[in-house]
């Protein structure tokens, strides 16, 4: 067996070998598919990681409460993330951060509200831009540095910023220079006091672009709107074991708050990754099953180039059965050998994948994800395409009438 096996690796890499461009391009069509497959994975599996990262390195003893919402539906994950539309929905307040703060075993609370709205400065105005209001223990829990000036405080809060770096070079065509400058804000005159480090990391858990977000205080940013809409509730335990308890003690708080309402979830751990996760693998699922057409029409050239080998080798097929190959025997040699077409284009497309995710990667805060996961997967579904289209030249192969097969030539 070991034997004849030997021989049928033989008789394919000679038949390769003898049609080298058209073998080369059979596998190139295996190949880009296998690598588009590679590069959607490998990006989709780093922008979840790093937003998992990303709460990771603000501490496992991070809680977020937000609005509560059905996770079933790719419709109700894409509202979830619509920023005017979780808003809308949200039941969250400002007196359920008051509240939660005066709960024990909790370092910070941090409300989350988000507003949109003209910002002037010296050089510039710019439309819709991000305004986010927070609390004074912001700093506690988002791991968030400032290049200069301070944060918001006690004494300044009423009529004071801090900016993203990007948001900062637009509006004053500087950052170093921007500290005790103003802005105005549907009508009313703010002073900065703090310019964040840039961070590069528009996608995070908390929904926001820092890079081009105004960062002031919840009570001053509901002033100026007349009413805030809560997304979420940043929550900084004292210690990690105590996750649980404190977790129970927000929720049976802010029932009792909201007169028995429990339209609302307390996060920690992996869960607070969600919607965005999700989101991100609902995308690579869906791109993914774009990709698996261009693997499906390579597989389709692998049975279209081993039907034309089939016809091209019928002598050989004769011959074979004629000094008494079996029809088994035909079939293996022809099914192997469009296996090795499409485990050549496997690896080609890995590697081809994963070249691409690296040269993306320098143009983008994503760094590319390997896994063994995904390069098992992606080989595994390139073998089983070639398995499929190469089964049909290789039944065809095997059901040849010796007699007739012996009266072609090549």
């Amino acid at each position: 067996m070991s034997m004849l096996f030997k021989t049928h690796l033989h008789l394919a890499r000679i038949s390769i070998r003898e049609n080298r461009t058209r073998s080369f391009l059979t596998c190139l069509g295996i190949a880009i598919g296998v690598a588009s497959i590679i590069l959607i994975l490998s990006l989709m599996g780093s922008v979840s990681n790093l937003v998992k990262t990303q709460v990771n390195e603000i501490g496992a003893d991070l809680l977020v409460v937000r609005p509560n919402t059905t996770k079933d539906t790719i419709s109700n994950i894409v509202e979830e993330l619509t920023s005017a539309n979780a808003f809308q929905k949200s039941n969250l307040t400002i007196s359920d951060a008051t509240e939660i703060k005066k709960l024990e075993h909790i370092s910070a609370v941090a409300p989350i509200a988000v507003a949109n709205n003209t910002v002037s400065g010296e050089k510039d105005t710019i439309d819709s831009v991000p305004i986010l209001g927070t609390s004074l223990d912001f700093p506690a829990i988002e791991n968030l540095p400032l290049k200069y000036g301070a944060f918001i405080n006690e004494n300044n809060k009423d009529h004071s910023v801090v900016l993203g770096s990007a948001l900062s070079l637009t509006l004053f065509r500087t950052i170093n220079s921007t500290i005790g400058k103003t802005i105005t804000i549907m009508g009313e005159k703010l002073m900065i006091v703090g310019v964040l480090e840039e961070v590069e990391k528009p996608i995070n858990f908390d929904s926001i672009d820092f890079d081009n977000a105004m960062i002031m205080d919840i009570e001053l940013l509901n002033k100026l709107t007349g009413s805030v809409q809560i997304q979420q509730i940043n929550v900084k335990a004292e210690n990690v074991d105590s996750l649980p308890a404190v977790s129970d003690s927000i929720k049976e708080t802010l029932t009792t708050a909201k007169q028995g309402d429990k339209n609302f979830s307390v996060l920690y751990g992996d869960e607070i990754t969600h919607p965005a996760s999700s989101l991100f693998t609902i995308i690579s699922g869906m791109l993914t099953l774009v990709a698996a057409i261009s693997l499906i029409v390579g597989g389709i050239g692998v049975m279209n180039i081993m039907l034309v080998s089939v016809a091209e080798r019928s002598h050989e097929i004769g011959v074979r059965k004629a000094v008494g190959a079996s029809s088994s025997n035909i079939l293996i040699q022809f099914l192997l050998e469009a296996l090795i077409l499409s485990c050549l284009g496997g690896i080609f497309g890995l590697i081809l994948g994963y070249v691409l995710a690296f040269l993306l990667s320098s143009i983008t805060p994503f760094n590319p994800f390997i896994s063994w996961e995904i390069l098992a997967v992606t080989f595994l579904t390139a073998l089983v395409v070639g398995l499929i289209f190469g089964i049909y030249p290789a039944l065809k192969a095997a059901s040849k009438n010796p007699i007739d097969s012996l009266k072609h030539y090549r």
